[in-house]
């Protein structure tokens, strides 16, 4: 008989089949039904859903965690939340940023995370954001394969020094290209922010992901410029626009023909519904403008997207956990994306989609002789792991049991008996 360090049975993949799961070396070894493996440690996933390790695609981790420091975003704006973060990234520390850091991705890896790619600010011109979540990258690679963003918070060019701190920034080890064009004081200097962040990421061999036209503003247009840039550089899924909430206010003549320039171009757009539901529409009375990105259309149009947390507890959103099926379902409601095979897809923005996002499709996924990692989810199907924000009964990376969570109890009382209730459809219960 075979042996193997882990074996899974009864585990229910996305499309349907009951497998069991050997696990030998950090990798899948056999997947298949009734396996005969002689396993140190056997479990079994009672038929629950069990998925590739979520995915972040964007998250701030230098700034998570300082909601209140030094003053609430009483506005609510992403303006206010930019001056606040100003203020607070005076007084950076190493420790401070590692700190807090290190607990934002606990909470990840704890809900089923695996995969991070973290914006950090490098305006600073010590960078001590970035030097501080470059150690703490090497610290956590038990638990998280992290990508650092090199992203001018302030602007490329509006901050003094800006290309240089860029250059710097990749030099130490960011393993990727950011910018923020829509920020910059004019028109000009955006496209210059994409065409040097272009530049960089060709010098250094290093993927592109730019925070673009996050506005509400419908003349806001760089990622088309971005886009063209993919093409001629040939960057392809290596590029990615995050945001674009300005696609949410283009008239439909022009939105379709970005979407046909950004399926050409091959980049990736990266959507992030706490944020941006939360700070689009903010100078709306009614109605009110949703400010996500033309999602359903995009992915019709052979666009890849996936989603991002964004933030956590920060001057821009103060609520989160860092919790990606949690976006995966706010993303389902803004974008009216309820139809039967909608709801699947959504798992796949926070899933596969978001491994090609991040570059990491060669070493990712349920397949005999990748990496054994994965998620078991307490339901029976993607359906219902989308309705029931069901617990992550297991987290498993490179075949060790890194998170495990005991779901909740629920007991109702009636008639002098009791019962228990797990919101399951039970068609045949009693009344």
């Amino acid at each position: 008989m075979s042996r193997a360090d882990l074996l899974l049975r009864n585990a229910r993949l996305t499309d349907g089949r009951l497998v069991d799961l050997g696990i030998d070396g950090g990798v899948f070894i056999r997947i298949g039904e009734d396996l005969e493996l002689d396993a140190e440690r056997e479990l079994d996933a009672r038929g629950r859903l069990t998925i590739p390790p979520f995915i972040d695609s964007h998250v701030h981790l230098d700034a998570v965690l300082t909601v209140g420091e030094p003053r609430f975003n009483r506005s609510g704006t992403l303006l206010e939340g930019i001056e606040i973060w100003g203020e607070r990234k005076q007084s950076l520390s190493r420790d401070d940023v590692k700190h807090r850091a290190l607990e934002a991705i606990k909470w990840e890896v704890a809900q089923g995370t695996l995969f991070i790619r973290s914006h950090v600010d490098v305006c600073d011109p010590e960078l001590t954001a970035l030097r501080a979540l470059i150690e703490l990258r090497e610290e956590v690679r038990d638990l998280v394969e992290l990508q650092l963003v090199a992203f001018p918070q302030d602007g490329i060019y509006a901050t003094p020094g800006g290309p240089a701190l860029m250059e710097e920034a990749l030099r130490l080890g960011a393993d990727v290209v950011g910018g923020i064009p829509h920020h910059e004081p004019t028109r000009a200097l955006g496209e210059r922010d994409v065409h040097l962040a272009s530049e960089l990421a060709k010098k250094y061999a290093r993927p592109l992901d730019l925070h673009i036209d996050e506005t509400d503003d419908p003349n806001s247009r760089f990622t088309e410029v971005l886009a063209w840039e993919a093409v001629e550089g040939g960057f392809g899924s290596r590029a990615t626009a995050s945001h674009c909430t300005a696609m949410h206010s283009y008239d439909d003549a022009y939105a379709f023909k970005l979407i046909r320039l950004l399926a050409r171009s091959s980049i990736n757009v990266v959507a992030n519904p706490f944020d941006n539901t939360v700070l689009q529409g903010r100078f709306d009375t009614y109605p009110k403008r949703r400010g996500m990105a033309r999602v359903k259309e995009l992915l019709e149009g052979g666009v890849n997207v996936s989603l991002g947390h964004d933030s956590i507890m920060d001057p821009w959103y103060p609520l989160g956990r860092g919790d990606m099926l949690g976006a995966a379902s706010l993303a389902l409601h803004v974008l009216q994306m309820s139809g039967e095979e909608e709801i699947g897809e959504m798992l796949e923005l926070v899933t596969n989609r978001a491994a090609r996002t991040l570059g990491v499709e060669d070493g990712y996924g349920i397949e005999e002789g990748r990496p054994a990692s994965f998620v078991v989810l307490d339901a029976p199907g993607t359906f219902d792991a989308l309705r029931l924000d069901p617990a992550r009964l297991w987290v498993v990376k490179d075949g060790r049991i890194v998170a495990e969570t005991e779901p909740s109890r629920t007991t109702l009382y009636r008639g002098g008996g009791e019962e228990s209730v797990d919101f399951s459809r039970n068609p045949e219960g009693s009344l």
